[in-house]
């Protein structure tokens, strides 16, 4: 029992699915976080039940509330619902300024003792988020204060979110051959498994046209794994037919084989078993990361490229880390730039970055230096209740 239980026992998590995947990925995996580690009775509010279901195959869109794992899921619907200072948990916490429902904020002014309320915001590697961690921004109307929480890469912030169990997952899973026994029941064909395995989650506008070229003119055998729905005209004009699972065609060096959207609970196993993962949005950011294998990143796309922005913050974070093999982080910086449309390689060129690419993740240390690098700021959840806890504490002082 997680020491933290003593001081709150219910949580109310609010999400709005704006990326896809990524917003209820995070919200998800941090429920079950800190249902299962820390017994935190949490409610998951999430208004797309439907994008839900494709990451949690238990959920039910018809249902306005369920029970899954554990953890009480209601659909958010009605800005205008009513509640009382009964409803209101010991913890609140919006996801990325998703403006929680009005009468929930006046019911929560109504609670006594009140709730600890939290923004967790996205995350970041720009530097200014260390001046913002942890600041309070106190309700115009209400004696209510919000803090704002950021997940981060240093000390100064929220760090990652992950299980207190991922490391000992990851060693059975190679300990017991299981990278094997999971891409066979993907599908996939004795050959296939012993090519290079890639994995490919992008968003739509990603350059898989280019990379494709590249890898259908490689000197050793690529297999392309991709999820259904990814990048679906690309893949589907490369297999000549629709883009479904189990779908799988191949052109010279390249194998394309489309899988299912795999559940949460194993994507890691697909992360453990491929050589390189490109990834996008900020869940399967972090969970490529903590594989320790090499990543590509695909960051969601903002307005006036302020995503490119982002994305050169953390690549800027992630070579100074590994300035010990600085040639080999460079190649994976300068890719990362291309994949993102920073740059706009021509064909020779995009030949030369995966080359180099390849290179540098031949060097498994980076991936692994890198790995320790974020793990010793310990983990989001772990973090994020240790700073409610104290500013708990603060409150009863004051009031005394």
């Amino acid at each position: 029992m997680s020491q933290n239980q003593s001081h709150f026992t219910t949580l109310a998590l609010f999400c709005k699915v704006v990326d896809n995947y990524g917003d209820i990925g995070i919200c998800w995996r941090l429920s079950r976080q800190l249902q299962c580690e820390h017994g935190i009775a949490v409610t998951l509010w999430v208004d797309d039940l439907v994008t839900f279901q494709r990451l949690c195959p238990e959920v039910r869109p018809d249902q306005p509330q369920q029970e899954i794992a554990g953890i009480q899921i209601r659909h958010w619907v009605h800005q205008e619902e009513t509640f009382t200072a009964d409803d209101i948990a010991d913890i609140v916490i919006e996801f990325f300024g998703c403006d929680i429902p009005p009468a929930y904020i006046a019911a929560m002014s109504q609670r006594s003792p009140q709730p600890v309320w939290l923004n967790l915001e996205g995350l970041t590697a720009e530097e200014w988020v260390e001046g913002c961690h942890s600041l309070p921004s106190p309700h115009p109307r209400y004696s209510l204060t919000k803090y704002f929480f950021f997940p981060g890469f240093t000390p100064k912030t929220g760090g990652l979110l992950f299980e207190s169990g991922t490391e000992h997952r990851q060693s059975a899973f190679v300990a017991n051959n299981g990278k094997t026994d999971f891409l066979k029941s993907l599908g996939l064909s004795e050959t296939e498994i012993q090519s290079e395995l890639i994995s490919l989650f992008c968003y739509p506008h990603a350059p898989v046209t280019a990379l494709f070229e590249v890898w259908k003119n490689s000197a050793h055998p690529v297999t392309c794994l991709v999820p259904e729905g990814v990048a679906y005209e690309i893949v589907s004009a490369f297999l000549d037919a629709p883009s479904v699972r189990g779908a799988v065609a191949t052109r010279g060096a390249l194998t394309v084989h489309v899988i299912p959207l795999i559940p949460q609970t194993v994507y890691d196993q697909l992360l453990w078993s491929c050589n390189i993962n490109f990834v996008r949005g900020e869940d399967s950011f972090v969970r490529a990361q903590l594989a320790g294998k090499p990543f590509v990143w695909h960051i969601y796309p903002q307005e006036n490229a302020l995503h490119h922005v982002k994305l050169q913050a953390f690549l800027k974070r992630y070579t100074d880390v590994l300035s010990t093999q600085l040639a080999d982080a460079t190649n994976i910086h300068n890719f990362s730039l291309a994949w993102n449309g920073v740059t706009q390689p021509s064909a020779a060129e995009w030949k030369n970055l995966w080359q180099e690419m390849v290179t540098a993740a031949a060097q498994s240390g980076i991936s692994l230096q890198w790995k320790q690098e974020i793990l010793k700021h310990g983990d989001l959840c772990s973090n994020l209740l240790q700073f409610v806890a104290a500013i708990q504490e603060k409150t009863v002082i004051n009031a005394v």
